[in-house]
């Protein structure tokens, strides 16, 4: 029960709190209902004494205007819904924030609908959500211009984001067109000449202004090409056009939004492709994440929740009466450069050979020591090898190598067994997996860029005329048995007890349909450098890989890209790959630097790298049949003897090829002649 005046309102202890309604305040300013709601509802049409008498009482009978009557009264709901293609867009998720934020300050509500890029229901989604609010924010709507004229008749009052609508209704358009023609511009400022644009979704009117920003650019520069594929708006679309992009021999690509570039970075990097140095790539909208992404992605920038702050500001004039008239504006974006763009390649694939003019230093053949050594190194298999890494330790425990059996690798890669990380007894790592500039380089292991046509390298295939190109060739190699057995001596015979031992490996190679194509006998041996005299320590280890490619399957045709085509490119075989370091020297008994050593056929070459102030060198060394070495250390380090050099390789059926390789591991910076010494000691010839 209420007591007290008509100027409060007052309660028992214990008793429920009645509310105050607008007939009590109209009591207590002695005016109508109808004068109350309109001061509630700020209009100006009430005089000011009289609307300040109001406003008092009903502050002092704490009295809150009710929603829901508010609403049957004026007819609104104080909310307006957002209807966009998808929320799943970052973009679109941008507008609904500006738009949220602007509505929030006056007082209103937003609902979202998603249309999921379904234009054959937008229209009928568009006017379920008007049906439950007093406006709509229509973004990027996909439907004809007929269609979306009739909609917005049956929806107004409404506001669209970029669409044009002829004066129907305020829009807000981005100039998509001049963006992608700042985009175009850049890339031929870098070189570009052929680009190819990856299509957003069928009905997109974006899409389409960027589609007449490109043909601009043609125009302006007679000698460009600008090829086309249809994409979609996703994260997936991107990556599925990867082949497609790499098939066109385009050496920048546009996606239509920063999602479809994602999913492109991704496609190229599993093939291997280095972005920007084998192709550049740029977006459209830089989303918040287009510059964390790897390279930084260049894009066209667009202020995404500034346009639905605006959005907002355009239907609030619309909905309320009192306001300005509502208008259209236009956004201009801006061209955001980073790292995904740069310079055009020069020529289908970077090839790069650089030269250390440094003099060898000469150190004599007592440098190399002669003690014989102690513990050598074991070999640990698990009982499900392929489950678990096998380890070669030495010492208490000393971590030198680890084997992989290339499950996890992508299928684009050649699936395949390899070492790694493999370290120096001192610990550092002189293998690399998967780095960025070849994601398809693992580590230590056999990878062969052509087996009767079949990739085991990863990545593209070199076709003549055409360049490196991505097919669905890619092969596997797949381990058939793995054990450890005693290390034999080169005559054959068994070595007594203490003896090195030996890991094998049965390696069943299989083409790109599942199809044997040749079976591999893999003997890889460990063992320590002599002691030095007067240390404890060895000096370093030895790793010594011998495997036996057996034609068991047929005859093979063992190719490279330099036998189809390419000259220099002549890599395949057993390939170790090194970490980049601050430093690499390439020393051979060809001479200093890596333009002396590849293609040469010295019997060993040597990577003498530098990192965080400590020296390491691997020697490698053939020990047998000499081949010419593919060798790089300026684009990144790696080499292997090459298995088709200038000519195809062909085994008989029934024939088997050897490939062998000895790694010397030192945790110091080796001289020419020591160099040269040590790897005399390491072939078939030396006692090995």
């Amino acid at each position: 029960m209420v007591s007290g005046s008509a100027g409060g309102t007052g309660q028992r202890a214990g008793q429920r709190r009645v509310t105050a309604t607008i007939g009590d305040v109209a009591t207590a300013a002695g005016v109508s209902r109808a004068t109350v709601s309109r001061v509630m509802n700020g209009r100006s049409t009430v005089d000011a004494t009289i609307a300040e008498r109001v406003r008092g009482a009903a502050a002092s009978l704490s009295y809150r205007p009710s929603n829901a009557a508010r609403s049957l009264a004026l007819g609104r709901t104080q909310t307006v819904a957002l209807v966009v293609p998808d929320l799943g867009n970052p973009v679109f998720q941008q507008i609904l924030r500006g738009v949220m934020d602007g509505a929030a300050e006056d007082g209103y509500r937003v609902l979202v609908a998603d249309t999921v890029e379904d234009d054959q229901q937008e229209g009928a989604i568009a006017l379920e959500a008007r049906m439950r609010c007093d406006a709509l924010v229509l973004v990027s709507p996909r439907i004809g211009d007929a269609e979306l004229s009739a909609l917005i008749a049956d929806v107004e009052p409404v506001v669209l984001v970029n669409r044009e609508t002829g004066g129907a209704a305020p829009s807000l358009v981005v100039d998509y067109e001049d963006g992608a023609l700042q985009v175009v511009e850049h890339l031929v400022a870098l070189g570009h000449r052929r680009i190819v644009y990856l299509g957003g979704p069928v009905r997109s009117a974006s899409d389409e202004l960027r589609r007449a920003g490109l043909a601009r650019a043609r125009k302006q520069h007679a000698d460009l090409e600008v090829l086309d594929l249809p994409a979609g708006p996703d994260i997936q679309a991107g990556h599925a056009a990867a082949p497609a992009v790499l098939a066109t021999r385009a050496t920048a690509a546009v996606a239509f939004n920063d999602l479809v570039a994602f999913g492109l970075l991704a496609g190229l990097n599993e093939a291997g492709v280095a972005v920007p140095a084998d192709i550049s790539v740029a977006g459209f909208d830089d989303i918040e994440l287009s510059r964390y992404a790897t390279p930084a992605l260049t894009t066209v920038a667009v202020p995404q929740a500034e346009l639905g702050r605006h959005a907002w500001r355009e239907l609030h004039a619309v909905i309320d009466d009192d306001a300005h008239p509502a208008s259209s504006a236009r956004f201009t974006p801006s061209l955001e450069v980073r790292g995904s763009t740069g310079p055009v390649p020069q020529g289908p694939e970077r090839v790069h050979i650089t030269d250390d003019d440094g003099a060898v230093v000469v150190v004599g053949r007592e440098e190399i020591p002669t003690v014989p050594p102690t513990a050598p190194p074991t070999w640990s298999v698990p009982a499900d090898p392929e489950a678990d890494a096998v380890v070669l330790t030495v010492g208490d425990g000393l971590e030198l190598v680890r084997r992989d059996a290339g499950d996890r690798m992508p299928k684009v890669h050649a699936r395949r067994p390899y070492l790694h990380p493999v370290h120096t007894l001192g610990g550092v790592p002189l293998t690399d997996v998967s780095p960025v500039d070849h994601r398809h380089h693992y580590g230590v292991g056999i990878a062969v860029p052509d087996v009767n046509g079949t990739s085991h390298w990863g990545g593209r295939t070199f076709i003549e005329d055409v360049g490196p190109t991505l097919l669905k060739n890619h092969g596997r190699q797949t381990s058939q048995g793995i054990r450890v057995e005693a290390a034999t001596s080169v005559s054959g015979a068994r070595s007594g007890a203490g003896a090195d031992e030996v890991l094998v490996e049965d390696v069943l190679w299989s083409d790109e349909h599942g199809d044997p194509q040749l079976r591999e006998e893999r003997r890889v041996t460990a063992r320590l450098l002599p002691q030095i005299p007067g240390s404890d320590a060895a000096p370093g280890w030895i790793l010594d890989w011998r495997s036996t490619l057996h034609a068991d399957h047929g005859p093979l045709e063992i190719r490279s890209p330099a036998t189809n085509g390419r000259p220099g490119a002549g890599y395949g075989g057993l390939f170790w790959r090194l970490p980049i370091a601050e430093s690499t020297k390439v020393l051979s008994a060809a001479g200093t630097g890596e333009r002396r050593a590849h293609g040469s056929t010295s019997p060993w070459v040597a990577f003498v790298q530098r990192q965080g102030g400590r020296s390491t060198t691997l020697l490698l060394v053939q020990p047998s049949q000499v081949r010419p070495w593919f060798l790089r250390s300026a684009e990144y380090p790696g080499a292997g003897p090459a298995l088709a050099w200038d000519s195809p390789l062909l085994v008989p059926d029934g024939g088997a090829v050897q490939l062998d390789l000895v790694a010397v591991l030192l945790d110091s910076a080796l001289t020419g002649t020591a160099a040269a010494a040590l790897a005399a000691n390491l072939t078939d010839g030396g006692g090995r």
